[in-house]
């Protein structure tokens, strides 16, 4: 690829977290230090936002990534705890409608390292997954799938898609294989959300190969900005490098490129 094109690549990211050196947004024009968000113990629905995280669990393991550092994820933290940023002026969201692209790279055996029934390496949302979520997980199965989700927020009503249910938004990839000691790409593009129309559009890309999309739906997440959150390695054990968030959704060939060039956006660092 030019470098023309790898800059304009780079001019797309709204936000990118290289963890060579610190558990902390090396780019973003938001909020870069990670918090922690916790259930309320005593108000069901509810949540604790803690600034900072556990340094025993959340470290980062120098020259250990994909390129450069990597953030070590060790254990799974109480009450349901997950690491976050915040999303606001991080990640371009239009409530109008609008587009963008998560990119991240894992290293991990989803089969042996994991401790609980569903883990998700990233998942942006307000509420939660089932209610103006995008996400990619691996569910309770074993050998361990992974799917890409854009559930949209519940309707006036209540009403919210089961993941069960035959039309949920959901994108598969059966019996990954994943082992620890090999790094994978992962990445979701997406455009046409919150745009009230049936126009959505979404796809799951790993190690640079397209492996299935949601196509003329209607996806709205309705999220009030200031309170959603970039969550990173929820339920995750493992390594994780190369975390980045951009303002349009990037082509097959650019995400390719991110997957043959893993320190394409390090660059962002010096900005």
């Amino acid at each position: 690829m030019a470098a023309k094109d790898e800059t304009l690549i780079r001019k797309s990211a709204t936000f990118y977290a290289s963890f060579d050196t610190a558990v902390i947004a090396d780019f973003g024009a938001g909020v870069r230090k990670a918090g922690t968000r916790f259930d309320n113990p005593t108000e069901k629905g509810q949540f604790v936002y803690e600034p900072g995280f556990d340094a025993k669990i959340f470290s980062i393991a120098p020259d250990r990534g994909i390129h450069g550092g990597a953030l070590h994820v060790s254990d799974v933290l109480p009450l349901r705890g997950r690491l976050y940023f915040p999303a606001e002026k991080n990640l371009q969201f239009d409530p109008q409608g609008w587009g963008g692209t998560v990119s991240l790279w894992i290293n991990t055996d989803p089969d042996t390292s994991l401790k609980t029934p569903f883990c998700d390496p990233v998942q942006i949302t307000e509420r939660g997954a089932n209610d103006g979520g995008l996400w990619i997980d691996f569910p309770d199965v074993k050998p361990r799938d992974m799917r890409l989700g854009a559930f949209p927020a519940a309707t006036d009503d209540g009403k919210t898609f089961k993941e069960s249910d035959p039309d949920a938004p959901l994108v598969w990839m059966k019996q990954v294989g994943f082992k620890v000691g090999q790094w994978h790409h992962l990445a979701i593009t997406w455009k046409n959300f919150d745009t009230r129309q049936k126009n959505a559009h979404a796809i799951l890309y790993v190690d640079g190969k397209r492996i299935g999309e949601l196509q003329d739906c209607e996806i709205a997440m309705r999220w009030k900005i200031a309170k959603t959150g970039i969550y990173v390695a929820v339920n995750y054990i493992g390594l994780l490098d190369e975390f980045s968030l951009f303002n349009r959704p990037l082509s097959a060939e650019e995400i390719s490129h991110l997957h043959a060039e893993p320190g394409l956006l390090a660059a962002l660092k010096s900005t």
